[in-house]
């Protein structure tokens, strides 16, 4: 078992306070987005014995165990991460395993290189994703209904909406949402921009629903993502409320802290809200034209306290135990490859005393007990 060190990533839309609060340090004054803990070679965490990765790499059976090998490969096929928004991330999809493979083989044949601005595929792989909050957490996820997302339009005055509510009303849900997100993305640029400015105008002037929308146009003035944004549901977490994002689900985290777990993937295709590249006709092929409302999930008890978040998704499982003063020790030993996190108070793993932000690898088969006074969420495969 190994105490993990891991890398802060500081992306521009993180948040400059939450994770160093959680960890009890103190601000930079730089943005500290993501605190990875897994072996993406992107930034895997550092253990004595050297990279996870690289450990894994020298013995993948004894780190994973042989029917996780059997079934992923070897490598640990999840990556956890403590995710601080401060400002809204773009709006983007994720293929499955079909379209990403379809993806990354038309890429290769095409000669794009991996770490081209325009490539979309980086991997075979697809990326399933779980936030779970920490904080009340903001963000969008899946089409409104037509008829609702026509009526927030509406609602705005605004008349170069019109065409767009026009159409949300007359069309099947699937025909609708495709025509309308298809026209905000091919739009010409600069109307487009007038539009998201008179739009924002509008949602900052109405509160309310609209409030969200009005702080991702402040953020992200005139980019057609806000048009986008608003045809999606917004949610806002409760501490310990999660959702879960499958293949070709539109979506964005907007604002709070949270622990997120995904399939080791990279392939993201963008709608907006970025800088970035936006590829809208391979946009298309992946997102899925299906209202309907987000799935809040809250955690399912066992009867050991283990409370776990139900997802349909082998490469990953998550659940999270919340330790009372004086609880007995929990044997958390599996033959499946585990990360630990403490998120709360203070806990024992083994012989790693853990506080907020505290990590260990625990090898498949390798003895794992907890205990302590504190919030520890386990990762580990769903297989």
């Amino acid at each position: 078992m190994d105490r993990l060190d891991n890398t802060i990533r500081p992306y521009a839309w993180g948040s400059t306070t939450a994770i160093p609060r959680l960890l009890g340090a103190e601000p930079t004054g730089e943005p500290q987005a993501e605190m990875w803990m897994g072996a993406h070679p992107g930034a895997p965490s550092r253990t004595p014995r050297g990279p996870l990765d690289k450990v894994i790499d020298q013995a993948p059976e004894r780190e994973l165990g042989d029917r996780a090998v059997a079934r992923f490969g070897p490598r640990l096929p999840f990556l956890l991460k403590i995710l601080a928004a401060g400002a809204p991330l773009s709006l983007q999809v994720h293929p499955d395993l079909e379209q990403a493979r379809e993806g990354y083989q038309d890429e290769e044949r095409r000669g794009i290189p991996i770490d081209a601005p325009h490539r979309n595929y980086k991997d075979t792989n697809h990326k399933p994703e779980l936030i779970c909050a920490l904080t009340e957490f903001d963000g969008l996820c899946g089409f409104r209904e037509p008829g609702a997302a026509a009526d927030l339009l509406a609602g705005l005055g605004v008349d170069s909406l019109k065409p767009y509510v026009d159409v949300l009303h007359a069309h099947p849900e699937e025909a609708a949402l495709r025509e309308v997100l298809t026209a905000v993305l091919t739009a010409d640029p600069e109307d487009m921009a007038r539009t998201v400015t008179e739009a924002a105008a509008a949602c900052a002037r109405l509160g309310g629903a609209y409030a969200p929308y009005a702080g991702i146009a402040h953020h992200h003035p005139g980019d057609p993502g806000v048009i986008a944004a608003m045809l999606l549901n917004h949610v806002r977490l409760q501490p310990g409320e999660a959702l879960f994002l499958g293949a070709g689900v539109p979506h964005a985290y907007l604002n709070g802290l949270g622990v997120e777990i995904m399939a080791n993937s990279d392939n993201v295709l963008r709608c907006g809200l970025t800088p970035k590249h936006v590829d809208v006709p391979e946009l298309l092929r992946i997102v899925r034209f299906e209202a309907g409302d987000p799935n809040v999930l809250r955690p399912e008890a066992s009867s050991d306290g283990e409370e776990v978040y139900d997802t349909p998704i082998d490469e990953f499982r998550l659940s999270r135990y919340v330790l009372p003063e004086g609880a007995a020790v929990r044997d958390l030993t599996r033959s499946a490859p585990q990360i630990l996190l403490c998120t709360a108070g203070t806990v024992r793993v083994g012989e790693h005393v853990l506080g907020p932000g505290g990590s260990v690898f625990v090898p498949a088969d390798e003895k794992a007990g907890v205990s302590g006074d504190g919030t520890v969420f386990r990762a580990t495969v769903n297989a």
